[in-house]
């Protein structure tokens, strides 16, 4: 992948005080649009999508285990990862590091950080996902992530590379003697999700860097700035998340990138959403109705639950928090 492209990245970074930080900074002078739902409509994106046959989806939430992976692309870009799984054990609470893993296989969601991010700032995002019946690898990525001895914004462009050596590593642990995973990973069942600099690694897995292994998408607070709209390859629905108030990453070029995609697709906008404040603080009411879409958005396109995608379009709009474009 060319560093010519990210050019307007490193601009874009330098204008707004970093792509992946949060802000709590509300534009009062915007007008919150009335919560809607749009109805699927015709077209190239409504092509069908190529899913993996149906399962159950769990339907009670499970305990959560963690687990450290040290992980690597070559010698100069160490990937340590941490993960999120069901557990064994009573649901609720923390999620208990090396905790014994659930019986069953379940679906897995590579999930990419924002610039400056580690993996633990999303963990009630993930340990929901988790909880629901996914396994989820987050890696902190070499030049990007937080505390990194040499940070580049330009290293983003090959993050999805990153992304996909982390999921080959992960997947073979399904079939490694003695691992704790083994046959516990539905290997055919993989999504990706990325927020703010990882939204951009995520398209950029459907896009420049597409990873076959893929069969679904979320971009959270992302665009397609340096990793382009070529979307390729089959069919892999995709959900966009986007606050209407973000001063990071606006939601104009998350828009923009979401128009792109030619697969059944859903855009979930916020109208008082900020960069992050819905995906990283639990106590934020529009955190449970974005926490709560993805998982049935998951549901949908990793365990082909068709009542998933019924409920969706009802959790985005709960409380009239957030308004759904649906063309799923």
């Amino acid at each position: 992948m060319r560093r010519a492209p990210l050019a307007t990245l490193l601009a874009a970074v330098l204008l707004s005080g970093g792509l992946g930080a949060c802000s709590d900074r509300q534009n009062e002078s915007r007008p919150a649009a009335a919560p809607t739902v749009t109805s699927p409509v015709a077209g190239a994106d409504r092509a069908t999508p190529t899913q993996p046959p149906a399962r159950p989806a769990p339907t009670v939430r499970s305990a959560v285990g963690t687990r450290q992976l040290a992980l690597h692309r070559g010698e100069d870009r160490p990937l340590p990862v941490t993960v999120w799984y069901p557990a064994r054990g009573t649901a609720g609470g923390a999620p208990r590091p090396d905790a014994g893993v659930a019986a069953g296989r379940f679906p897995v969601v590579l999930f990419s950080h924002g610039l400056s991010g580690r993996p633990q700032d999303y963990a009630p995002l993930l340990a929901t996902w988790a909880a629901a019946g996914f396994v989820v690898a987050a890696p902190a990525y070499p030049h990007t992530s937080r505390d990194v001895p040499r940070f580049d914004v330009f290293d983003v462009i090959n993050q999805p590379a990153d992304a996909s050596q982390v999921l080959t590593a992960l997947l073979a642990l399904d079939g490694r003697a003695g691992d704790p995973l083994r046959g516990h990973l539905d290997v055919g069942r993989v999504a990706a999700a990325g927020h703010s600099a990882g939204g951009i690694t995520t398209v950029g897995l459907f896009t420049a860097g597409r990873d076959p292994r893929l069969v679904a998408g979320i971009v959270l607070a992302g665009s397609a700035l340096g990793v382009g709209t070529a979307f390729s390859g089959t069919s892999a629905p995709q959900l966009f998340v986007h606050g209407r108030l973000d001063d990071i990453v606006s939601y104009a070029a998350g828009k923009a990138a979401y128009d792109k995609v030619p697969w059944p697709k859903a855009m979930l906008s916020l109208p008082e959403g900020d960069h992050g404040g819905s995906l990283l603080r639990s106590g934020d009411r529009a955190f449970t109705v974005v926490a709560d879409t993805t998982v049935e958005f998951l549901r949908w396109t990793l365990y082909g639950d068709p009542a998933a995608k019924r409920r969706l379009p009802g959790e985005a709009t709960r409380d009239g928090l957030a308004v759904l474009d649906n063309r799923l």
